[in-house]
């Protein structure tokens, strides 16, 4: 199994920025990364070091270390404006691929799972106690 020791030094950086991009990808919807999902992912940052995929174990204890330096740099030097901070996102995650293709397809297998579990989580940061009692089922529209 290839693990983080494959990459040089500035693909290993840019893959610790993985979970800050998703982050910042699932807030653009309004924009702009607020507080709320600020702390969110950062909170969510730090679980994912006990209960991630063993396969990526090694990645996020190194990405929690770097996460909230990493989230707040790039939200600062990401464009203004919803479609450019989107493409500039994207632009950033096609490269993150041909990273994670040299760790093989388990890893990133495992890695792409783990990331859509980011941006749900941080996409879902506003939503409420109280909504969440009430609509205890997910409803299209409502609390989806």
């Amino acid at each position: 199994m290839k693990n983080l020791e494959t990459l040089n030094q500035a693909e290993k950086e840019m893959l610790l920025k993985f979970p800050a991009y998703i982050s910042l990808l699932a807030a653009n919807n309004d924009e702009k990364l607020d507080e709320t999902e600020r702390k969110s992912a950062i909170r969510f940052s730090h679980i994912k070091t006990f209960s991630c995929n063993p396969l990526l174990s090694e990645f996020y204890q190194q990405a929690d270390q770097v996460f909230e330096n990493n989230i707040t740099e790039l939200n600062s030097k990401l464009p203004e404006g919803r479609m450019e901070r989107e493409n500039a996102i994207k632009n950033a995650l096609a490269k993150l691929e041909s990273i994670l293709k040299k760790l093989g397809k388990d890893y990133a297998s495992a890695m792409h799972l783990s990331m859509n579990t980011f941006k749900d989580h941080v996409s879902k940061a506003h939503r409420s106690v109280l909504e969440r009692f009430i609509f205890p089922v997910p409803i299209k529209g409502i609390n989806d």
